[in-house]
């Protein structure tokens, strides 16, 4: 699976940020009005100067220069004094009026104050928000699209069929043998070689990669320990700075339980004896790296190169083990202990199922039918749901999972071009630099193979545009309800777009569940990864962009084995789709559909395990699944 951590592109500022800024913004402002601005402003409004003035006069001519009363002009008051009577209602009225007036000042310098100061404070919030947009607009990219003619095909197809019944039944298996295997791997035989007698030593596993190759690793560790009759120590998992996840195998899995379901097959052990803890591992010769045995290795291989140091130290420790073991040829014992391994003793611990359980409850709305793949993926976690829950709380009974292989670093490594022009091919080969140096290496010494023809040997990853063409040809309404695991996508919301304008109803872990709920998992991202293999496995239809994919080769096959026929997958075969999409110019909507539809249902075919393919995959094979009639 790609990485969890993906780069995004930064956020405007939050409104509740900008809430705070406008009131802070206010307090400051309308301090520094209340000083300047509100007298100024009321008395150009209302000639108040003019008013002061006449008080002034007033009150002065009854005064003499000393400022008090002068007796000598006792005829002047006191003719005054009689007109102040004649006049005492006009003077009230007077004072009531410059009263009023004053009031009146008071409140228009308010009002335009308060104008003053929300539109200053709207100015720079304004101001602050257009940079942030400017400076967001500047991160994300514009939205690509290649495809836009057969888009607008597809839009107008779905806008048809919204209200349409279709005819094709895509939510199951189109074909009745898928429901006569039945899982058996568990089954003990009576040619079963069972746990030696006496071990040879001990194998500790140093596993590599992130959560699904990991699984791997397990899982054909201890085929080998069975092979070499030794004791499986616990495999540890190594620290990438890619994956940046310390978890380790108790983080994820049961130990208890994995050791229980295995225990008449491999002794296994925590750790290795006090008196082998002490030897330098490496200075004797048991430590095993990928350069010491190769890739796909057969089991005559480990016989001869790792058994004798196995007896010799009483240990071996393969470091960075992952597919150092084939599939074929290899003892019907030791492929169906894998099976045993994959399918029934690694069970996610019970906060991943917990957690899990939440995450499908909340995607499908109700419970229908519980399958067997939410029983063996959930426990006793599966959540039940009554006849009246049922009714009262109706919502979409399916969901579509896609597994959209369309992370940084897969896009980057595979040379090919995507629609993003000068800026997207700077971007990648810049990454390019920094996180394949060997890729770089070699393309400098060999002639590379142009982007057209990458393309046309089905080597490019899909697009989600490409992936959303696909669904709409495939008949999924508009409607769909649908789960991207994953989530990080190179370029954001931008390159989902042309996706989402056909198919709204797009949700992820991090849009259903809330932040206290994934904290336990934030710097994990095996532990993530395993809630998108909840989500993807126990889906309706699990559709996959790139079936090389870990996550998409492991999911199809628990959807195979625990399935009963009724788990549909969807592959597309990406050398057949390119092709079609060449003739995105002229190709007619009703011959895309039919083109589509009969290679996604090529690729559902039931078909037993060819040689040398994954058994966790396709487990349709006598040591792994049994064939009823």
């Amino acid at each position: 699976m790609g990485k969890q951590g993906s780069p995004r592109s930064p956020r405007p500022m939050s409104k509740n940020t900008n809430s705070l800024f406008r009131m802070k913004d206010y307090h400051i402002r309308s301090s520094d009005s209340s000083e300047a601005s509100v007298p100024s402003i009321g008395r150009r409004i209302l000639g108040g100067d003019n008013y002061w003035n006449s008080e002034v006069v007033l009150l002065h001519s009854l005064k003499d220069d000393s400022g008090k009363f002068n007796p000598c002009k006792g005829a002047y008051v006191g003719t005054r004094h009689t007109w102040f009577r004649r006049n005492v209602k006009s003077i009230a009225f007077m004072l009531l009026l410059i009263a009023y007036l004053f009031l009146l000042d008071s409140l228009v310098v308010s009002i335009f104050g308060s104008i003053n100061i929300q539109g200053s404070s709207t100015t720079r919030n304004s101001t602050r928000r257009e940079e942030d947009n400017v400076a967001y607009i500047h991160e994300e990219r514009p939205t690509v699209q290649m495809y836009g003619r057969l888009l607008n095909l597809a839009s107008s197809a779905l806008a048809e069929k919204e209200f349409k019944q279709d005819p094709l039944n895509f939510w199951e298996e189109p074909y009745r043998q898928a429901s006569k295997w039945k899982p058996c791997a568990d089954i003990k035989y009576p040619t079963s070689p069972g746990k030696p007698e006496k071990s040879n030593g001990y194998i500790m596993v140093s596993a590599n990669g992130g959560l699904n190759q990991q699984r791997v690793a397990i899982c054909n560790a201890v085929a080998v320990a069975s092979l070499l009759n030794a004791t499986l120590v616990l495999p540890k998992f190594l620290y990438s700075n890619v994956w940046k996840d310390p978890s380790q195998f108790g983080d994820i899995y049961q130990e208890d339980y994995f050791k229980r379901i295995l225990k008449d097959d491999v002794d296994i052990v925590k750790e290795i004896p006090p008196h082998l803890k002490s030897l330098d591992i490496e200075a004797i010769g048991s430590l095993i790296t990928d350069a010491d045995i190769e890739k796909e290795a057969k089991p005559n291989d480990y016989i001869s190169s790792v058994l004798p140091l196995l007896v010799q130290n009483r240990v071996v420790h393969f470091l960075g083990f992952g597919n150092r073991l084939g599939f074929d040829p290899l003892p019907p014992d030791l492929q169906r202990l894998r099976c045993k391994c994959n399918f029934h003793a690694l069970k996610f611990v019970p906060k991943i199922r917990q957690v899990g359980s939440l995450l499908i409850k909340r995607i499908r709305k109700y419970y229908a039918a519980q399958s067997q793949l939410d029983k063996h993926l959930l426990g006793d976690f599966t959540p039940s749901i009554s006849s009246k829950e049922h009714t009262a709380r109706r919502g979409p009974s399916r969901y579509l999972a896609l597994h959209l292989r369309f992370e940084e670093d897969m896009v980057a490594y595979s040379l090919c071009d995507f629609g993003g022009g000068a800026y997207e091919k700077n971007e990648l080969e810049a990454y390019r630099e920094v996180h394949f140096p060997l890729l770089i290496e070699r393309l400098k010494n060999t002639k590379p193979v142009s982007p057209v023809e990458l393309k046309k040997l089905g080597r490019c990853p899909l697009t989600p545009e490409e992936a959303a063409l696909v669904l709409a040809a495939f008949g999924f309404k508009r409607e769909t309800y649908i789960y991207l695991a994953g989530s990080q996508i190179y370029g954001g919301s931008s390159r989902m777009h042309p996706f989402t304008s056909l198919y709204p109803n797009l949700v992820t872990k991090e849009t259903l569940l809330t932040s206290s709920e994934l904290a336990p998992f934030r710097n994990f991202s095996s532990q993530l990864a395993a809630l998108d293999f909840i989500a993807c496995a126990t889906s309706d239809v699990f559709a996959m962009t790139d079936s090389g994919s870990q996550l998409s080769s492991l999911v199809s096959g628990f959807r195979t084995y625990y399935g009963n026929g009724h788990a549909p997958t969807l592959r597309p075969n990406k050398k057949r789709l390119a092709a079609i999409l060449l003739e995105n110019s002229t190709i007619g909507w009703n011959s895309f559909e039919d083109r589509v539809r009969k290679m996604i249902k090529e690729g559902q075919r039931v078909r037993v395990r060819g040689p040398g393919r994954s058994i966790y995959r396709q487990p349709r094979c006598p040591e792994c699944m049994c064939r009823y009639q």
